[in-house]
């Protein structure tokens, strides 16, 4: 190390320490074995293996994970420039990834991908929504805010008002509050209005930055839509846990002769009938307000043949590792049901969003389903989330949406 060190030192255990060196960013209390000085929650730490610099991150003690590693670097200097560095990285490469019209309705940052721990970023437009689930980064919002504004306006991108989306329970974990509400600051102003309208694989949405879910809309499956909407022409298509329509929509502007969104929620029923009629397909398509499981036991039951392309989109059915088992019966349930409603040669699009539902083991759930259908999967594509979703393989929790596409036969 180069200059003097001013932060306190976590010294940490050697397992710790292996999780560090591969390049995990996170370091739990329980492998934490001494601490010299006095740390503030929400500020930063240097993190010691022995004598063996590790990194600087943000501390706190009130989190499970007590340490987020932001830099390797001990000649880093913490200050706005550093911050504006790492926007600038993490925007240019959306500018690469997400060429074009993609560029204007993305994720700008991804968290602990980008290393900026616990925060999002999602661009609708001109307007931009934000999460933040660690301290530390609520802490340098205002440096890190500004530096979006900047970077973008370099780029010629006109950014009108940052919605902050900090209604999530994790903030209570790491005893901050809960709340949501425009950003108010000298060099942006506040939009009269948190509803937008998005423009995505030429399908148009009214997003909601306020009371949608999320931040306002579900961005990271936008190309596994493309995907879908390519292999539609001429199908009838059954669209299960639709939300606001978008594989539908997707399909039906594809060329599918018609398309039945299905959805729990019937507020989320009448967005999906709304951006329909927004994009001139509410012809094609029809709507169902129903539960999903109970939908496809009753067509299979009567041993229905309405549907020759089923596409599956369910919430995260665990959030934990505790609760795996029983997701993976739920995912095979609904594969079963869908994989004996479809005729031979029919399709199948399904996919899970959960990171603790590992892709080794959706496989082997579709596997099974697909054993006790009778059926055989002729594997389409093989797809995950967008690229301004990363995944950075060092980091497995970035990797957390599998999504497949078979014919069935």
């Amino acid at each position: 190390m180069k200059q003097q060190r001013r932060y306190p030192k976590v010294m940490i255990s050697p397992k710790a320490e292996r999780s560090v060196r591969i390049g995990h960013p996170w370091i739990y209390g329980e492998e934490i074995r001494n601490i010299e000085g006095v740390p503030q929650n929400g500020g930063l730490v240097d993190v010691f293996a022995g004598n063996a610099f590790m990194g600087t991150g943000f501390y706190n003690d009130a989190s499970k994970i007590t340490v987020r590693l932001i830099s390797r670097n001990a000649n880093d200097t913490f200050d706005a420039r550093f911050w504006r560095r790492r926007v600038e990285y993490a925007v240019l490469y959306r500018k690469t990834v997400m060429p074009g019209a993609d560029f204007a309705c993305c994720r700008l940052i991804h968290g602990e991908a980008d290393q900026m721990p616990g925060l999002t970023v999602d661009r609708y437009g001109s307007i931009l929504s934000v999460q933040i689930a660690c301290l530390g980064m609520e802490l340098v919002k205002d440096t890190v805010y500004h530096a979006l504004w900047d970077v973008l306006a370099s780029l010629g991108e006109t950014i009108t008002g940052i919605y902050e989306r900090n209604d999530l329970t994790l903030r209570t974990r790491e005893g901050l509050p809960e709340y949501k509400g425009w950003y108010r600051s000298d060099f942006l102003p506040e939009p009269e209005s948190a509803v937008t309208v998005i423009c995505e694989n030429g399908v148009r949405y009214l997003v909601d930055v306020e009371n949608g879910q999320k931040t306002g809309f579900f961005l990271d499956q936008k190309y596994n839509r493309a995907a879908v909407a390519r292999i539609a022409r001429g199908k009838r298509v059954l669209d299960c846990f639709t939300h606001t329509g978008s594989f539908g929509l997707n399909a039906a502007l594809g060329g599918a002769e018609h398309v039945t969104c299905v959805d729990i929620s019937q507020s989320a029923i009448g967005m999906a009938k709304a951006n329909a009629v927004r994009n001139g397909l509410d012809g094609k398509m029809d709507f169902v307000c129903e539960d999903v499981f109970d939908l496809l036991t009753r067509l299979a039951d009567r041993k229905c043949r309405d549907y020759d392309f089923i596409i599956l989109d369910p919430p995260a059915f665990t959030k934990s590792r505790d609760t795996v088992k029983a997701a993976a019966r739920g995912y095979k349930e609904i594969n079963l049901k869908a994989m004996k409603l479809l005729p031979r040669g029919g399709y199948l699009a399904t996919c899970s969003c959960s990171h603790f539902m590992t892709d080794d083991l959706f496989r082997k759930v579709l596997a099974e389903a697909a054993t006790d259908a009778a059926v055989s999967l002729r594997q389409i594509e093989a797809r995950q989330q967008a690229p301004d979703h990363p995944i950075l393989w060092n980091v497995p929790e970035t990797d957390y949406l599998k999504f497949y596409i078979f014919q069935v036969v």
